[in-house]
């Protein structure tokens, strides 16, 4: 008897083994089909950490319909990744939204609010670019009014508004959501296809931006 249950468990083990191996067995990611190279990589900002930026618009609604996967990836990045979200504003019309997101980083609403806002957008079909309209749903929020109002109107958000635009046209992003691994590779749905295939890609050039700040350090 313990022989005949021996082998259905048996079976059932290798199958998990194999089902894992596949899972990690990912096609390697291929320049110019998965990932673009930059020609002058761009200086990141988070010093020892490798940098992830995701270049995104509030009202783009594909960047809205990525959001809970890269949220739920990122949350997962190691220590030595980090991951930093980055307003583009590809349009003068993309102001409102940049600003928005870095208001709400000023009043410390970022993190509770920033998958609210494409809720706000997508789903509520609310208009956040008019100010009227922004106000009376961040009030709805529990968000002080006049604070957010004097952050969003305030020289800061402008200057970092325009700093994420001049970003953007250096990691020669010309649509989003799109993805810079370490300054050095860009990624896109657009170009992986699928969700699955994006986070493959951006792990494994996590993976090379880490082997190579290693060859560095050793020189």
């Amino acid at each position: 008897m313990n022989r005949i249950l021996a082998l259905p468990r048996t079976l059932a083990a290798l199958a998990g083994l194999f089902v894992l191996t596949g899972a990690l067995a990912a096609e390697p990611a291929e320049e110019g089909t998965d990932y673009t190279r930059l020609a002058k990589p761009v200086p990141v900002e988070t010093g020892k950490q490798i940098e992830v930026v995701e270049f995104f618009w509030y009202r783009c609604p594909h960047c809205s319909q990525l959001e809970p996967g890269l949220d739920a990836w990122a949350r997962k990045l190691p220590a030595d990744v980090k991951f930093r979200p980055v307003p583009a504003v590809l349009n003068p019309n993309w102001l409102p939204a940049a600003k928005l997101y870095y208001a709400l980083a000023e009043v410390g609403a970022l993190a509770r609010l920033h998958g609210k806002v494409f809720e706000a957008y997508h789903k509520d079909k609310l208009d956040l670019d008019d100010e009227d309209e922004l106000m009376a749903w961040i009030g709805k929020q529990g968000v002080d009014v006049a604070k957010f109002k004097s952050a969003y109107r305030s020289f800061s958000a402008q200057t970092r508004a325009m700093k994420g635009a001049q970003a953007a046209r250096k990691a020669e992003i010309t649509g989003v959501p799109a993805l810079m691994v370490d300054g050095k590779y860009t990624t896109s749905v657009s170009m992986t296809i699928t969700e699955e295939r994006l986070f493959e890609v951006l792990d494994q050039l996590i993976q090379r931006a880490r082997a190579e700040r290693r060859g560095k350090a050793s020189k």
